[in-house]
């Protein structure tokens, strides 16, 4: 006569492989279905099947008769792995798209970066339609072609101290024009 399956549950808490190798083969076929049914993937059912079956060798001591049958208690670990299965994949799935939606999202609007530059350039324009012809194009030829102090008084056949005061007065009106504070 079979042991019954409460009785081998019993057994596994004292620590007997026997009485396990008996209860394995009672039960991986359940847990198996139990795991397919929830995660519709054979692999992950194995996986959880195997599991499942080393939790009850663990937690045997811990199987209470009063509470239910042996194989409803291995059914219902069965069934919470599997659950627990199928959200560590949909939390794990939705951590890689917000990844990748963080990847593909730029660091700054590049919309509102081209109409500030472009608010800017105009403001500056303006600002240098505000200076004398000497001080615009003192502050042209340095600032905006890169010569030196010496080559923009050649440029302009200027003395070189007339040229830097030019410069100052005119960089001096734009700050106050651009509303920078000194």
């Amino acid at each position: 006569m079979q042991p019954d399956l409460q009785e081998l549950v019993g057994r596994v808490a004292l620590g007997d492989e026997k009485a396990f190798a008996a209860v394995y083969d009672a039960v991986v076929s359940p847990v198996l279905g139990v795991a397919r049914a929830v995660l519709r993937d054979h692999a992950q059912s194995e996986e959880v099947a195997q599991e499942v079956l080393v939790e009850v060798w663990r937690t045997a001591p811990r199987y209470r008769s009063d509470r239910g049958t042996a194989i409803n208690w291995i059914l219902t670990l069965a069934h919470r792995r599997a659950i627990d299965r199928v959200r560590s994949v949909e939390a794990a799935a939705a951590r890689d798209n917000k990844a990748a939606l963080l990847a593909r999202t730029p660091e700054f609007d590049e919309v509102t970066e081209q109409v500030e530059a472009r608010l800017e350039r105009e403001q500056v324009r303006r600002c240098l339609r505000t200076l004398t012809e000497i001080q615009r194009q003192a502050v042209t030829l340095a600032y905006y072609r890169g010569l030196t102090y010496r080559q923009v008084a050649e440029a302009l056949t200027l003395p070189l101290g007339t040229v830097k005061t030019r410069l100052r007065d005119g960089l001096i009106r734009l700050r106050d024009c651009l509303g920078v504070t000194a």
